[in-house]
């Protein structure tokens, strides 16, 4: 969803904004990981700003037509935020509720690059937000949430993640921001490709790459939520005030698409695949079944080996509703069932025989 009641200021520039001249022209014409390398190549180097330095940034970088902080997490653009900060004064401080103070959020929580300096204090994905939302946030994922079992005053949610992929906790901004978010998340990854050797795992990253899941969250979100004029004039204040690089894509949002669709597509067709398969019982001692939970009835191979890798099974069937597996002969231990369809998507199932 657009933004809505979007200040004069900011219409003049949404509508005058450029990028600078050549600024991408290694990048044109260039499609997935080679798109990425050139981009990262462009933004990277970027002065650095000190920690401190952000809350003097913020005064250009987040402000609101009514001069007050512009923070997502307690902002409602279709209507009147439930409070609004003041700079300076409202700086964290502690906090015991919503409303009490503002603070650093890093959106790409610490914990998942172990405060390594340059991420730390990187204004492109470091925003100025509410200090209590900032701590239920804490270092969730950013998805969908299915049932809340909280939510903000502008109506964030946290809550048990609905996405394909995903079952844990994670934190969902409002509609409005969720695009915001999402190119963030495009901009780490990119910034920081092939510079994150201190960096951690989390339940949607891997050091700098974004796990399929996540990625095929964001990617809708980027779709769902096009940039929008506060974007565009962020981008533009860190750009030529203080960092000297810009986020490629809220000036290019199609190029996500084109780095990453792919390997997203594939995911999906793993996952779904994932899902239409099971084993029952499991663990056995005799036999068990391998259960068709969708309606296809397509030839499958089924291919089982041990924890080793030995190959002890492989066959073609027909499976419609199961498939007996006679495991009498079998020593005790841990096995691998694959079950592979239309050559090539796969579901690998681990089997227990006791």
């Amino acid at each position: 969803m657009k933004k809505l009641l979007l200040s004069l200021t900011l219409i003049s520039t949404f509508c005058f904004a450029q990028i600078p001249v050549g600024y991408y022209n290694t990048a044109q014409g260039l499609t997935g990981n080679p798109l990425k390398i050139a981009l990262h190549n462009i933004i990277d180097n970027h002065t650095q700003i000190s920690y401190n330095g952000l809350w003097t940034a913020y005064k250009k970088t987040d402000i609101k037509a009514n001069g007050k902080v512009w923070d997502m997490y307690s902002d409602i653009p279709s209507g009147t935020p439930p409070y609004n900060f003041t700079f300076v004064t409202d700086e964290c401080g502690n906090y015991a509720v919503e409303g009490d103070c503002y603070n650093r959020e890093h959106s790409w929580p610490q914990s998942w690059f172990n405060s390594v300096s340059g991420p730390s204090s990187d204004l492109f994905h470091v925003y100025p937000t509410d200090g209590k939302v900032n701590g239920i946030r804490s270092n969730y994922p950013y998805g969908n949430v299915n049932v809340a079992s909280l939510t903000t005053l502008n109506g964030s949610k946290l809550g048990a993640c609905s996405d394909l992929g995903y079952s844990q906790t994670v934190f969902e901004p409002i509609d409005e921001y969720k695009g915001d978010l999402a190119r963030t998340y495009f901009y780490m990854s990119t910034r920081y490709y092939s510079e994150d050797g201190g960096w951690s795992t989390s339940g949607a990253t891997n050091k700098s790459n974004i796990l399929p899941w996540q990625m095929n969250v964001l990617l809708q979100w980027n779709q769902q939520d096009p940039v929008s004029a506060k974007e565009i004039a962020r981008n533009d204040s860190v750009y030529y005030k203080f960092q000297n690089n810009r986020n490629p894509f809220i000036d290019h949002p199609e190029w996500a698409d084109s780095i990453w669709t792919f390997d997203t597509e594939v995911f999906i067709k793993e996952i779904q695949l994932q899902h239409s398969f099971s084993i029952f019982p499991n663990p056995a001692s005799n036999s068990f079944q391998i259960i068709n939970k969708s309606n296809s009835q397509k030839p499958i191979t089924i291919k089982i080996t041990t924890i080793t890798g030995e190959l002890l099974e492989e066959k073609v069937v027909f499976l419609q509703d199961s498939v007996l597996i006679n495991c009498e002969d079998w020593a005790n231990g841990i096995y691998i069932i694959e079950v592979m369809a239309d050559g090539t998507n796969r579901s690998t199932m681990k089997f227990v025989k006791q």
